[in-house]
């Protein structure tokens, strides 16, 4: 398939600025694949749908505050450091995005906290994502964390940024309530809808809750440069699957249960790890997996999502699980409804 097959009419005032006050009380629109129906519902109206014995697979990543906004030795300009990932623990090598990356050389040094408590020295200029900095501290790692974890912002996607500012309640709400392994710098939006009131009554109607980690990448928002989607190339992100996670789901998999993948991220970290026979298998390493249509999925029965930006790899996952046309003419529903897009938007659940 072709790029510009997955374009549409979005109207910027559509993109959501802020979550609902509460988690799960946006609206839901579930599309059924088998009857091409389409309807209009409440994210609490997924209990609903699932009961004893079905599996939700959930992404249990953790977002960890990475925009650091500082100054660049000397001259005082103002510079923005997006930390994508720690390279180096020890010698608290960084890889990031700086802005304005122009201006940043070899040997320049950038200070954060209106103290200057941090000080950054970059040491590589030609990495295919942007930088390297090595943070010159000599405290305990432990005191290294806190301090970015202090200065650091909450890392909202570009399109909500240039929205608006980014505020105190985004450390929460951009985050999931079951969040356990930092190391994203962009939250599993799908997972952001459930609440601890609707996870305890999917509970108590039998259902079981199961986790993968894949901490998402900058990649997943990053613009498509080719038509041909064949030669598309993703970023690669760090996952992991553990043996009591694969078990329980090829065990509700055995006793025709449903498994309900919530999220692209959870997709795309299930999908990496599926054997020819279609049972999941643990897995620790990295994925660079990239699903459009055509496409074969082996796990998942339903799947729960957010409504993505046009041309964004995420959308051309769920089109991959929904039908391209079934979903195309669902986000032209979505839109004449006025449905709230991308992170902090609405939900929909392909069944």
């Amino acid at each position: 398939m072709k790029l510009s097959q997955f374009n549409y009419r979005l109207p910027p005032e559509l993109i959501a600025d802020r979550p609902p006050k509460n988690r799960d009380e946006c609206r839901l629109m579930v599309m059924d694949r088998a009857n091409q129906t389409i309807e209009h519902k409440h994210f609490n109206d997924v209990l609903h749908y699932f009961g004893n014995g079905d599996v939700f697979l959930l992404n249990n990543t953790k977002v960890f505050p990475a925009l650091l906004r500082g100054e660049k030795e000397k001259t005082g300009a103002k510079i923005t450091v997006f930390l994508l990932r720690e390279l180096n623990r020890e010698s608290r090598l960084w890889d990031v995005l700086v802005d304005p990356a122009r201006k940043i050389r070899i040997g320049n040094k950038l200070y954060f906290g209106e103290d200057e408590s941090l000080v950054a020295e970059v040491i590589d200029n030609t990495t295919s994502r942007g930088r390297t900095l090595r943070f010159l501290y000599d405290g305990p790692y432990e005191d290294f964390k806190k301090t970015i974890e202090s200065l650091g912002q909450t890392p909202l996607p570009s399109p909500l940024q240039s929205k608006r500012e980014i505020e105190p309640e985004d450390r929460e709400r951009y985050q999931t309530i079951y969040a356990k392994h930092e190391g994203a710098v962009a939250a599993p939006s799908a997972g952001l809808h459930f609440s601890r009131e609707l996870m305890k009554r999917l509970e108590i109607q039998g259902v079981d809750f199961a986790e993968v980690t894949l901490h998402a990448g900058l990649g997943n928002f990053r613009n498509i440069d080719v038509e041909d989607l064949t030669k598309h190339k993703m970023d690669s992100e760090e996952m992991a699957i553990e043996e009591s996670t694969a078990k329980r789901v090829n065990k509700a998999k055995d006793e025709k249960k449903k498994i309900c993948v919530v999220g692209t991220t959870t997709m795309k970290a299930v999908e990496t790890s599926v054997s020819i026979s279609g049972r999941l298998k643990p897995y620790r390493g990295w994925t660079n997996k990239f699903i459009f249509p055509p496409y074969k999925f082996s796990i998942a029965d339903v799947m729960i999502t957010n409504f993505h930006l046009p041309q964004s790899p995420m959308l051309m996952q769920v089109a991959a699980f929904g039908g391209y046309d079934f979903v195309m003419k669902a986000y032209k529903e979505a839109v004449d409804n006025e449905y709230k897009f991308f992170t902090y938007g609405d939900a929909m659940m392909i069944i």
